[in-house]
């Protein structure tokens, strides 16, 4: 038994069953968790009530030598402090250790969005005349159509695909759902694989899923990704792409057309407006690009 084994334990059990925590973000909170625990061992701390800033400062520290990128850091300082919210919470300690815990300011990185004529490339790259091909066509064309995650494109049903009224229903981050609507090339793309007769046969537990792998089980988000990726080859894409880019490119070509933000936030399910508003840097950077280009005072 380590110094926090069996907290860390209890407050992910906590995560999943209250706030319905993914199986990627769960692992991820143990392993950075696991990784404090093991500092606080070392150090020869006893319990969680020992555990003071100057601990958890010691602990910043170490991860400031290891030159790990700001935003890691930030993760992990954002599961320290959730664990010790947990703690505090469920009475295990009186104070809050990382209250004061410095927050590392974290250089957002712009995401990268493809032009409009990359992405025309990228959508006509499968070859429609195989099973494979169709299937691919409906899975670009649905990412970029509805700007859904890679969990949220693969884990989608059958039953949650309405052609004739045109919506998806996606299960996002937290089991949130969301209505995403489909435009006529997704639904299109959709309606060939999904009566494909030459569509694998689901395997057990696959019944219902949209997007299958050649054995019939369903496409997980890392064949999700080499996917992408190939077809991004073929296309002639200078630039690597992913299931993102193509949300990316879905959230900036709205925003460029003069969707209203809050209209974004609701078509991607970001809780917070802030988390979207990074696509209006993109596509400031897009015009000002445009300008620069175009104007014949601007340089």
């Amino acid at each position: 038994m380590t110094v926090l084994s069996g907290a860390i334990d209890d407050f992910l059990r906590g995560m999943q069953t209250t706030r319905g925590a993914s199986p990627h973000t769960l692992r991820a909170y143990g392993r950075d968790l696991a990784e404090l625990d093991e500092f606080l061992a070392e150090c020869e701390v006893e319990g969680p009530a020992e555990v003071t800033p100057r601990t958890l400062r010691r602990f910043l520290a170490r991860l400031d030598r290891r030159e790990l990128a700001d935003s890691t850091i930030q993760r992990k300082l954002s599961a320290v402090r959730a664990l010790f919210r947990h703690l505090r919470k469920r009475g295990v300690i009186a104070d809050h250790p990382a209250q004061g815990l410095r927050k590392r300011r974290t250089a957002r990185r712009l995401p990268g969005a493809l032009e409009t004529g990359e992405v025309d490339r990228l959508l006509a790259a499968p070859d429609v005349t195989t099973a494979a091909g169709r299937r691919d066509a409906a899975l670009l064309e649905v990412m970029y159509s509805a700007g859904t995650r890679a969990a949220e494109t693969v884990g989608l049903n059958r039953g949650d695909v309405d052609l004739r009224r045109g919506v998806a229903r996606v299960r996002g981050k937290g089991k949130k759902e969301r209505l995403a609507p489909l435009g006529r090339f997704a639904l299109e793309a959709l309606h060939a694989t999904l009566e494909d007769a030459a569509r694998p046969q689901p395997a057990r537990g696959a019944e219902q899923a949209v997007f299958l792998n050649p054995r019939g089980g369903r496409l997980t988000t890392r064949s999700l990704g080499r996917i992408v990726a190939r077809h991004a080859l073929a296309a002639g894409l200078r630039r690597h792409a992913t299931p993102h880019t193509l949300r990316h490119s879905f959230a900036t070509h709205l925003l460029d057309a003069g969707c209203d933000l809050r209209a974004v936030q609701e078509l991607l399910g970001h809780e917070h407006l802030v988390t979207t508003q990074i696509y209006t840097h993109v596509s400031i950077e897009r015009l000002r690009e445009v300008y620069e280009r175009a104007h014949p005072r601007a340089g």
